[in-house]
Formats: structure tokens, C-alpha cells, sequence
């Protein structure tokens, strides 16, 4: 009998090629949705529209470092720089910028200027109590740093050490506002394998491509590959070993909004910090992959991390990215499963804040899922997935998490009935789904802004979509 159910249960299942459609949820109204950049330009208002682009890379120049002196005015653009800091004290070393070069006399000498003498570029005023920095990272912060001068200890041979307290970029960006989007370089992006079989490849500006042999990917992607063995359930043959392949492929991107202008004298308007991206994966599973009954099983394979600067008009502002990148197999214990799914589609997930409204959470998707190949060998239950958890936050503090995963889901029902009088009968019916989950939260250290302490984590919401692929049925 039990070969008789095989012989009914393969027909149904093996080598399907179908195409699915994918989900989308609207995400919560967003009253600061990212945008593309504006010119730096007075509002009617008097408040500044700063660009928002990525800070250059590779450059000779000190680290970048912006103040609000004795914290007011604008936010300006310094030649100054951390030297040193250390977190536990507050304490940091900011030091002078090196001497600026002498100009060459200039042949049309400019009025109340006197010909031939060559003039010195302005050196910024020494470092004060109330001045508010923000700097790239820097020896000591990593992570960049982001404080309130509040005590001016003396010089040393490294430069002005001071007292520092942390502060919001409320207090650095006043009433300024920007709004943009920032793809992330994959060439910053730093890879830890969790498994043997792990690749990782990209493609960076100027047209150069990285990546698997045969394969180009396009700008700004990034791309981890995986071919692995996994757990196989004890009490598998041989011939069921379990193993996964296929990649995952990315273009991330930041999504950064702010506006300073006071709603009614409460203070910030609006503001809104995400993630979002095109996302692409190609990937079997194949084999008895372990699982305990009704318990998913969660094989993280790769951990990536970037900390891109974004340049918020003069101010650099120091983004945290991690993903840790999974398959994840839910199963009964009993299938021998081997299946293969294309998804490709496109995330955002975020925070955004409106004055009188607090912060919200904005969590969006759309997937389409290509043609599947499943088989399935024994009656149960089956899910894989390959998803990746992300955070994205502001000088090492995580602000928003969230969890994504296109998945596969396949079920399969039989029954064999036998009768006194000898008849016998077999019958089968069985289904396959396509889907994807995406769930997070907003996180406390989203007060980095200047707004309200949010008292609870907040959730994204859960957005889970399926739609069917197949379904059958067979009766001998």
C-alpha cells in the first residue's frame, strides 16, 4: 500500500511550471515619504531644503565633521575632526585641521585686496561648550559620533580634548529640512560567511562588474550564493540528504526624511528613516531537511553589515545596515521534498514620524514568484523560505528591524482504505503556495530624531500574503 500512495503522489507534483502573481500591502500613510534630493534653497519660511546624497569615499580629507556652534545658528560645514573618543567617559580629542596652504597671487586682484600677497583660508574658531557635532566615524566611534560639547578640558598634543553628551539631530539640523534616497555602495558592504559554500559578489559604480562566473549583475546590486549541505532528519536514507543552493540578490537603499519647521511651536514636524530595495533570489532545497514537528528551523548562512555616511546638506550622518541573510525549513519531519522557486520583487520598511501623531510604522511589498519545480515523496507538510533579517538605524542605534522572506509551501494529503472483501483503494490531493513575509518594528532609538520617547517597540505588522500555485487530486 505504501507504494501505491508513492505512485499517486508523484504524478501530481513533480516538475510543475507554473507562474505565480505576488502580494502588495499599502503601507501606512507616510507624512514625510523620501523623495528625490532638492537644491539647497531658502524655504518661505526662512528653514533650509538640504540635499541628501552619499558622502564621498576614499578621501584624503579629514573626516567629516559638522557643527552648530554654542548650539545656535545653522548647521556648518568644519575642517575640524575627532582625533580620539572614548564612549564610556564621553570624553574626545578634536583636532585642528592642518594648516591650510597659501594661495597663489592672483593676476586681476580682487577690490580692498592688495596685489601679490597671497591670502589664507579662514581656520575654524576653536571648539566651544554647546556646540553640537556630528562626525563620520572616527577612532573610537565606529559608528560615528553625534554629541553636545559641554566641557572644555584643556589642549594636548593631539588637539582640545572635551566632555561630550549625547544629543539628537534635531539639535544639529534645527529647523533645516531634506528629504532623499541613497543607494547603498555594495563595495562598503563587509561579509561574514556562516557555512562553507557561501560566495559573495557585486557590482560597483563605473562599470565594473563583479560576480559568479557567467553571471552580470547590474549597478549597485549585491549578491551572496550559497551551495550547502544542511541537517538531514535522523532517521532519513542516505539518498535523502538535504542540501540548499541558489542566491539571493540585493540593491538596498536609504531612505532619509526631516523637517525641523515647528507644527504649532511642539516642536519637530515630520521626519522618516527606511530601507528599501529591489530584491531577486534564485534557490532549491532539497532533501529530508531536519525539523521538529510544527517548529520552523532557521539556517542563517551569511551576516552582512555597512555604515554609510549620508551627507545631509553639511551634516554626515552615519547610517547602520545589517542583514543576516537565512533559509528557513518548517516541515513534519517526514517529507523528502525537492523544490525550486524565482521570486523577484521589491521592499520598503520604515518609521515615520508627524507631529500630533507619533511615529508610525510603513511596511510595503510586491513579489512575483516565476516558475516552480516541486516534487514531494511522502504524505505531510512542508515550508521553505529564504529571507533575510535587516536593521537599519542612526550611529549605532537600531531604529528599525524587519524580517522578509519569500517562501514555498507545499501539503499533501493521503489515505489508503482496505475492505473485508479485498477491494482496496488509494487516494491522494495535494497543493503547492507561494508567499512572503515581511515583520519588524520600530525600535526606541528612533528618539534620535529630537522626537518623543517611544514608550513600546511598535510593530511593523505583520504583512503575509499567499496566493496558489497548484492543487490536485488522484484516486486509485
Amino acid at each position: 500500500m505504501r507504494m501505491l500512495t508513492r505512485r499517486l503522489l508523484l504524478p501530481g507534483l513533480t516538475a510543475l511550471a507554473l507562474a505565480g502573481t505576488g502580494c502588495s500591502s499599502p503601507g501606512h500613510s507616510a507624512a514625510a515619504g523620501p523623495g528625490s534630493a532638492a537644491t539647497p534653497a531658502a524655504t518661505s519660511d526662512g528653514t533650509q531644503q538640504l540635499d541628501v546624497n552619499a558622502a564621498p569615499q576614499g578621501s584624503a580629507a579629514p573626516t567629516p565633521l559638522a557643527r552648530t556652534r554654542t548650539g545656535k545658528g545653522q548647521p556648518e560645514k568644519s575642517s575640524l575632526k575627532v582625533a580620539s573618543y572614548d564612549k564610556a567617559s564621553g570624553r574626545a580629542v578634536i583636532a585642528t585641521a592642518p594648516a591650510a596652504p597659501t594661495e597663489k597671487p592672483s593676476h586681476s586682484p580682487t577690490p580692498g585686496k592688495t596685489a601679490g600677497k597671497p591670502t589664507a583660508k579662514p581656520v575654524d574658531k576653536p571648539v566651544a561648550v554647546g556646540d553640537i557635532i556630528a562626525s563620520a566615524p572616527a577612532p573610537g566611534a565606529p559608528n560615528g559620533l553625534l554629541a553636545k560639547v559641554t566641557e572644555v578640558v584643556g589642549k594636548n598634543d593631539r588637539g582640545t580634548e572635551v566632555k561630550t553628551a549625547s544629543t539628537t539631530l534635531a539639535s544639529v539640523l534645527k529647523d533645516d529640512k531634506a528629504d532623499g534616497k541613497v543607494p547603498v555602495d555594495p563595495a562598503s558592504v563587509s561579509v561574514v560567511p556562516l557555512m562553507k559554500g557561501v560566495t559573495f559578489s557585486y557590482a560597483k559604480s563605473q562599470g565594473v562588474r563583479f560576480g559568479p562566473q557567467g553571471a552580470k549583475l547590474p549597478l549597485g546590486n549585491l549578491r551572496l550564493d550559497v551551495n550547502a549541505a544542511v541537517d538531514t532528519a535522523k532517521d532519513a536514507p542516505a539518498s535523502a540528504g538535504a542540501s540548499v543552493s541558489g542566491f539571493v540578490q540585493l540593491a538596498p537603499q536609504v531612505e532619509f526624511s526631516y523637517d525641523g519647521s515647528k507644527d504649532g511651536g511642539l516642536g519637530l514636524s515630520s521626519a522618516f528613516l527606511g530601507m528599501s530595495g529591489d530584491w531577486s533570489s534564485q534557490w532549491a532545497l532539497k532533501g529530508r531537511a531536519a525539523a521538529s514537528t510544527g517548529a520552523p528551523k532557521r539556517i542563517p548562512f551569511a551576516k552582512l553589515h555597512s555604515a554609510p555616511v549620508i551627507q545631509v546638506g553639511p551634516v554626515p550622518v552615519v547610517v547602520n545596515l545589517d542583514l543576516t541573510c537565512y533559509v528557513q525549513v518548517e516541515a513534519d519531519g517526514h517529507v523528502t521534498l525537492d523544490v525550486q522557486q524565482d521570486v523577484k520583487g521589491d521592499f520598503r520598511v520604515g518609521g515615520s514620524y508627524a507631529a500630533g501623531k507619533g511615529w508610525s510604522p510603513v511596511s510595503t511589498s510586491a513579489v512575483h514568484s516565476t516558475p516552480v519545480n516541486a516534487s514531494v515523496s511522502a504524505a505531510g507538510q512542508v515550508k521553505g523560505a529564504l529571507g533575510a533579517e535587516a536593521s537599519v538605524g542612526l550611529y549605532g542605534a537600531v531604529g528599525v528591524t524587519a524580517d522578509f522572506a519569500p517562501s514555498l509551501r507545499g501539503e499533501v494529503d493521503a489515505k489508503a482504505n482496505a475492505s473485508s472483501d479485498g477491494k482496496a483503494s488509494a487516494s491522494a490531493s495535494w497543493a503547492v503556495y507561494g508567499g512572503f513575509d515581511l515583520s519588524g518594528r520600530l525600535n526606541l532609538q528612533l528618539s534620535l530624531f529630537g522626537t518623543p520617547v517611544i514608550e513600546h517597540h511598535i510593530p511593523l505588522g505583520a504583512l503575509h500574503r499567499e496566493w496558489s500555485l497548484a492543487k490536485g487530486h488522484a484516486e486509485r
